[in-house]
């Protein structure tokens, strides 16, 4: 499905309460911070955080945040997707893979050749998504979480 219309948005103090009014179906809010919380962790790193709003022309459909840090002695945390929240109304149209791919279009354009992700494994979780996409599992969990990664060719 093509959408020509979908981008990425900086966050900025116009968009910043409709960023915030992107929210995931309920069943989903234990796999995934809201975007508040989100916003408030990219504040506090502000020097490597990556958060953007998904964007369908005018409509805010998701929120996704990267970290972008080549120094950082653990290597799962020095290019990875951070966050992902697809509204509850947009899922199933294709703005997740989007977005995935835009963080990686970044990550590339940063010099990185791997991009991690971390996920609550359960039943309803996201991690068939990232399968999809191309997301291998490492092997390795951190904080209960699966990490996953993709080599960018």
């Amino acid at each position: 499905m093509s959408h020509p219309s979908l981008r990425l948005a900086e966050i900025t103090p116009d968009n910043v309460v409709t960023a915030c009014g992107v929210k995931v179906r309920e069943d989903q809010n234990r796999f995934v911070a809201p975007v508040e919380r989100s916003l408030a962790e990219a504040y506090a790193a502000c020097g490597t955080a990556w958060p953007r709003l998904v964007m369908d022309g005018d409509e805010a459909v998701g929120f996704v945040m990267a970290n972008f840090q080549p120094e950082e002695r653990e290597p799962d945390f020095r290019c990875g997707i951070w966050r992902l929240n697809i509204a509850e109304g947009g899922q199933g149209r294709g703005y997740g893979r989007f977005a995935v791919q835009a963080v990686c279009e970044e990550a590339r354009r940063r010099g990185n050749d791997r991009v991690t992700v971390m996920w609550v494994p359960g039943e309803g979780g996201p991690e068939d998504f990232y399968l999809r996409l191309g997301f291998r599992p490492t092997g390795r969990v951190l904080g209960g979480e699966t990490v996953g990664e993709m080599l960018l060719r």
